[in-house]
């Protein structure tokens, strides 16, 4: 059973920056998709951005240019860099495998306020 730990979150005002980082359990991690997730208060979970086990990465186009993921697969490790925060972001961020997932993590809280 892969286990998924996200950290990082925090209250950051409009225009902040930070670092969320996502440790797994097992040694899966490294050939699979990766992806951070996020989900708003009274709205569904969405993808956010994702990354291949070789580097590809993908991100939604609310986020394209502010959003940085990438990987340690030495570390079972995926990070999210988020840069130009806005409130729109404000979410739980969550991290699991792409496309079909593991059991959900506690994810992070990110508020963006200022």
């Amino acid at each position: 059973q892969v286990q998924l730990v996200e950290s990082g979150g925090g209250l950051v005002r409009p225009g902040g920056s930070l670092r969320l980082s996502c440790a797994a359990s097992g040694s899966i991690f490294r050939i699979n998709t990766m992806g951070w997730y996020r989900q708003a208060p009274g709205k569904q979970r969405e993808l956010v951005a994702r990354i291949t086990s070789g580097g590809s990465t993908y991100y939604a186009d609310s986020v394209k240019g502010r959003f940085t993921i990438s990987r340690d697969n030495a570390k079972n490790t995926v990070y999210l860099q988020m840069n130009g925060l806005k409130p729109e972001d404000t979410a739980v961020y969550y991290c699991n495998k792409y496309p079909t997932t593991f059991a959900w993590g506690q994810g992070t809280q990110v508020t963006v306020s200022s």
